[in-house]
């Protein structure tokens, strides 16, 4: 990320800001600190939850308030803050030093960006980190920085296939394992059924990366310091996006498509979505799917020259400036347990990053968790650089201007390339 001053003098300056100031000026941090004389834990912890609102979050919410219940003295605040506001919501709040939670479930690529920032405190030698060796690596990979270690892996995630069981056997067609197939299964299900075959989500670009992997395409190589996204395979996958929606394989929406994803997925309007296992729960919430077993999960289509989803998923991060570090640390501790990660997975079917809550039988047998789990294993790793999170915002506005046909995929490539070199420094 560029900034106007020096970074080293700018992250001294926040960190000392964030000590001073630290707290939720909305019944943040206890001003007395937290541990008290005699050991027993205590102080008020604010907890910035992004999870969806009507599924995820009701199961975040009970746990907290069961951290709660094995430490009275605790005061576990639950704020469930909108996932697209988040990111800036918390920079704005930490670079102030007023209103910033103590803990934030941030997004993998978000953590070495609040990281480099010196918004959050490290980790290593605290209570909050249990067992590092009982996490997946690759889940462990996106909480590291400058060989330090800033957030505790909460969930692990990638996207696949889920399809409406019903509308592709009505039209005599498996789960398509291509995008030639993807093409040929939407005639017939059109044909058949009168259904369009898969919504395609054109407000999140997380959403297009399969497509810019299966055409042999990424974002950026961190390794070489190369920008990548407009090479020819960049080109290429915003054209097969567009003529996907062109073609009347796919239906999109530029705003609002998470809700119209899956109210069309729910109601039986199209017979495919992208999605991951995050989503399980909401999705069989739908009319369609009454019966549990009429949702279908596949691995995401192949491209032309690869087959990729791109990884995802959450981590649990304390606040460099919460005056409540120990309550901080052992609410993280507690929510990232193996017992509360295998409790999440039952109630959820997202994905654990423990191995050992993986061993649990109940989360072994969970059908959502057998099929996601090799995917996560084959994902491919996104880059985790402090301007991570910030590559998405340019890809975006290009991803928006050809589906609604504002520029040509070859524009909108160069476009976004270019505003990663001026994003990147030291990129080529």
């Amino acid at each position: 990320m560029r900034r106007g001053i020096a970074a080293t003098a700018l992250v001294a300056a926040l960190a000392l800001a964030a000590t001073a100031c630290g707290g939720d000026d909305n019944g943040g941090s206890d001003a007395k600190g937290d541990k008290k004389a005699g050991g027993e834990l205590s102080g008020t912890v604010t907890w910035w939850d992004t999870s969806t609102v009507g599924s995820e979050d009701k199961v975040f919410k009970r746990l907290a308030e069961d951290f709660e219940k094995q430490h009275p003295k605790v005061d576990v605040k639950y704020v469930n803050v909108p996932f697209a506001d988040a990111q800036n919501k918390f920079k704005n709040a930490a670079s102030s030093g007023a209103g910033a939670p103590d803990v934030l479930r941030s997004e993998v690529a978000w953590t070495p960006d609040f990281a480099s920032l010196g918004y959050l405190a490290p980790l290593d030698g605290t209570a909050a980190i249990d067992d590092e060796g009982d996490y997946l690596p690759q889940a462990l990979a996106s909480t590291k920085f400058n060989g330090k270690t800033y957030a505790v892996p909460q969930v692990i995630d990638s996207l696949g296939v889920f399809y409406n069981k019903k509308i592709l056997k009505e039209a005599g067609v498996e789960a398509p394992t291509s995008i030639s197939e993807l093409i040929d299964t939407a005639k017939t299900i059109k044909k058949k059924t009168g259904k369009t075959a898969l919504y395609l989500r054109g407000d999140d670009v997380y959403w297009f990366l399969p497509f810019l992997y299966g055409e042999g395409g990424d974002m950026i190589d961190a390794k070489t310091k190369t920008v990548k996204i407009d090479d020819e395979a960049g080109a290429k996958a915003f054209k097969l996006v567009k003529d996907l929606v062109d073609s009347g394989v796919a239906k999109t929406d530029a705003t609002n498509g998470w809700d119209n994803m899956q109210k069309s997925i729910k109601d039986g309007k199209v017979a495919m979505t992208i999605n991951g296992p995050w989503a399980v729960t909401d999705t069989r919430a739908g009319a369609e799917f009454k019966d549990p077993a009429n949702l279908g999960v596949a691995p995401i289509f192949a491209g032309s020259a690869a087959q990729g989803a791109p990884q995802g998923g959450h981590n649990y991060a304390v606040y460099a400036g919460s005056k409540s570090l120990d309550a901080s640390y052992e609410f993280v501790k507690y929510m990232s347990s193996s017992k509360v990660q295998a409790t999440i997975t039952k109630e959820l079917s997202i994905l654990p990053t423990r191995t050992s809550a993986f061993a649990d039988p109940e989360v072994a047998k969970n059908e959502i968790v057998t099929f996601f789990k090799p995917v996560i294993e084959k994902a491919v790793e996104r880059p985790w650089v402090p301007e991570g999170g910030s590559l998405f915002a340019p890809m975006q506005t290009q991803y928006t201007k050809v589906l609604t046909g504002q520029t040509t995929p070859e524009k909108a490539a160069k476009a976004t390339g270019d505003a990663y070199r001026k994003l990147l420094k030291g990129y080529k």
